[in-house]
């Protein structure tokens, strides 16, 4: 059960470590191509208007036709 549970630290270590190495470069490639980051800012602010949009039409849902002809 004990080496279950480091193999099992060990593997979300990895898994942590790997995410942050991802970031980290994800961060540089940024950095280092201007209009990439400005596509990613672009994408980042469409996707919360999308999002902000949806949310609105959730709030409010369309009414049921009320005789069917």
């Amino acid at each position: 059960m004990t080496l279950l549970r480091i193999l099992a630290a060990v593997f979300m270590f990895v898994g942590i470590l790997s995410g942050c190495l991802a970031l980290l470069l994800l961060l540089i490639l940024l950095m280092r191509f201007p209009l990439l980051l400005i596509a990613v800012l672009l994408a980042c602010w469409i996707l919360c208007r999308l999002l902000k949009l949806f949310r609105t039409s959730e709030a409010a849902p369309t009414k049921p036709p009320t005789s069917l002809q």
